[in-house]
């Protein structure tokens, strides 16, 4: 497959990542991929997706390179401290996230930034990779939100499923299940319509109601994705007991 010209300026780094890695993830995966045509063509956005494995990167990240656009994810500070892998994390443009420092504000500026000048920046509005049973979505935190309503970017959701059974989460050090490829599902759905807030001022109060709208974008399309209805309770870590259950096997593409 051809892959399109990229939509905005890239590294020379960043584009040798994307000619020497692209062609490993198609044969290590088999892309069952839609919703792309909700995928900006130009500008800056956020794009929100579930997280259900420390694999989701790299199909999140080929699925936005294969219809032209280069992420930018918020990535954990400690990624950018091992020498090479600093400089690739740097050199590629993605952002470091500074958790429980006074630096923690400092990612959501430089993501502002980024979106302001164009970027496709990529959240994980949970956090972390989720601990409902299921595998299901849990509560959201405000950062998509506030980027969104700050730059007037469009607010993207998007759901992923598969990564769980080549990369388990929670299981320790073990090598990602390649062989054979596993069906991996990427969907992207219309940007949230936020024009009944745009103009408010972004309190406790709309920001929560814009991340409660997203996690509901998002879990909608992992419905569709595994045929299955989720739980109507949404996990709260801050409240709620990690009890993962067993996966489903019933899936669709």
């Amino acid at each position: 497959m051809q892959r399109p010209p990229m939509r905005e300026d890239i590294t020379p780094l960043y584009r040798g990542i994307i000619t020497t890695v692209r062609p490993v993830l198609r044969k290590v995966t088999a892309q069952r991929w839609s919703g792309e045509e909700h995928l900006p063509g130009t500008g800056g956005f956020v794009i929100a997706s579930n997280h259900v494995s420390n694999f989701d990167h790299f199909p999140l990240a080929h699925f936005l390179v294969d219809h032209g656009r280069a992420p930018h994810f918020l990535a954990k500070s400690v990624l950018f401290d091992p020498p090479g892998l600093k400089q690739i994390m740097k050199g590629t443009g993605q952002i470091p996230v500074y958790r429980g420092t006074t630096r923690a504000s400092d990612a959501l500026s430089a993501a502002t930034a980024a979106l302001r000048g164009g970027a496709c920046v990529c959240v994980y509005p949970e956090g972390t990779i989720t601990k409902a049973a299921g595998y299901w979505p849990m509560t959201g935190k405000s950062g998509a939100a506030r980027l969104a309503l700050e730059t007037g970017c469009p607010l993207v959701p998007m759901a992923i499923w598969g990564t769980q059974d080549i990369l388990e989460p929670y299981a320790g050090l073990r090598l990602p299940k390649v062989i054979p490829p596993r069906p991996v599902t990427v969907r992207v759905g219309p940007a949230l319509d936020l024009s009944d807030v745009r103009d408010e001022r972004p309190t406790p109060a709309v920001l929560g109601e814009v991340t409660n709208r997203l996690m509901d974008a998002i879990t909608g399309l992992l419905e569709e994705i595994r045929g299955q209805s989720a739980p109507s309770h949404r996990f709260d870590p801050r409240k709620d007991t990690p009890v993962r259950g067993k996966k489903s096997k019933k899936r669709s593409s």
